[in-house]
């Protein structure tokens, strides 16, 4: 049996608290919720509206409601119990499906007002960067470190380990199909562009989303419900300058750093491949490799892991300003900040390579 006092004071501010920390206990399936009401003083319409929810939920869930009032001397049982007696059987309420025009409508505000408020974001961060590089002795140098190692020093482990498995698949993959050709040695050639082009600087990108991306979304949305954001606005401290930028620069600088040691480990899993699987010396792939490989095939990779950097931190500090005042919407907004991130990397991807292929470069 579940047991649930209510608060002298229920009204909007706690209501809502209540109805979820009763909804999470449900979850176990007592027989029987107990709510006591001996001690409400105070209350409003969102207060009666939970609880008639509530109830609503026991109901569809076969659990027995009881409400003891111990004399309710301000009458709030009574109006509990008249409420449910005049609105009809919660499960025979149908909700009306809305028109095609109201949902349109509907989508509609809601991509405007996700597209202002991107807007809004990406105009304080360019200013607050602009600020930064213009007054460089007020930058937070100490946080920007902070996140450099965070996301930079912390993360070569499985960088190497992924990147390393990746030249290592393709290896084998384009040793097994030129050796049909006998192309032995464009091996070198497929693996060492494929990894600095492409390859090298998206699955940085990747762990970098799954790592810094949704770090960033889950502390500032955890500052969020601890009214810390709200407390730095109100002491006149720019939140963006303060709490975005160390993350972006840190980020920003660490990335391409990040990409050019994956396409090193890339490259060398594709020799390993290369040598297990054909006959090729390891002094002749190597010297294949840097015969074939520009310096501008290397540059590709680093401007798109610049362009991530900045995908991947503007996006999670912004799910994460976008949190509300709860645990659950910190994880939503987590999720979201790995899923937006990793949309806008492979659509930001795709649009690089056209345009480097489209100019021949």
């Amino acid at each position: 049996m579940l047991v649930v006092v209510l608060p002298p004071v229920l009204e909007a501010d706690n209501a809502v608290a209540v109805y979820r920390e009763t909804k999470k206990r449900l979850a176990r399936r007592p027989k029987r919720l107990t709510v006591k009401t001996h001690q409400v003083k105070e209350w409003d319409g969102t207060g009666l509206g939970v609880l008639v929810q509530l109830r609503c939920d026991c109901e569809k869930a076969k659990i027995e409601w009881q409400i003891e009032s111990d004399g309710d001397p301000k009458g709030f049982a009574r109006t509990l119990r008249e409420l449910k007696e005049l609105e009809p059987h919660c499960q025979g309420i149908a909700r009306p499906r809305p028109s095609p025009l109201v949902w349109l409508g509907d989508q509609s505000y809601r991509l405007s007002s996700e597209f202002f408020r991107l807007t809004a974001f990406v105009g304080d961060l360019t200013l607050a960067l602009w600020q930064t590089l213009r007054h460089p002795f007020r930058a937070r140098w100490g946080n920007m470190l902070y996140y450099m190692d965070r996301t930079g020093t912390e993360a070569l482990p499985i960088t190497s380990m992924i990147t390393f498995l990746m030249g290592l698949i393709l290896g084998f993959q384009a040793a097994l199909q030129m050796q049909k050709l006998a192309g032995d040695m464009y091996v070198a050639d497929l693996v060492g562009l494929s990894i600095t082009r492409e390859l090298g600087p998206l699955m940085v990108a990747m762990i970098c989303t799954g790592r810094a991306g949704s770090a960033f979304a889950a502390e500032i949305g955890t500052m969020r419900v601890n009214d810390e954001v709200d407390a730095l606005t109100t002491m006149g401290i720019d939140r963006t300058c303060f709490l975005i930028v160390p993350k972006v620069i840190g980020l920003t600088v660490v990335m391409p750093l990040l990409t050019l040691y994956g396409d090193l480990m890339g490259v060398l899993g594709g020799l390993l491949a290369t040598t297990l699987t054909l006959e090729i010396g390891v002094q002749s792939y190597i010297s294949r490799t840097l015969e074939v490989l520009t310096f501008w095939d290397v540059g590709q990779g680093m401007i798109k892991s610049v362009v991530f950097a900045l995908l991947i931190a503007g996006v999670g500090c912004l799910r994460g300003l976008q949190a509300e005042r709860s645990a659950e919407d910190v994880g939503r907004s987590t999720t979201s900040a790995v899923v937006s991130g990793v949309f806008l990397i492979v659509l930001f991807d795709a649009a690089l390579t056209i345009v480097f292929s489209r100019f021949g470069v």
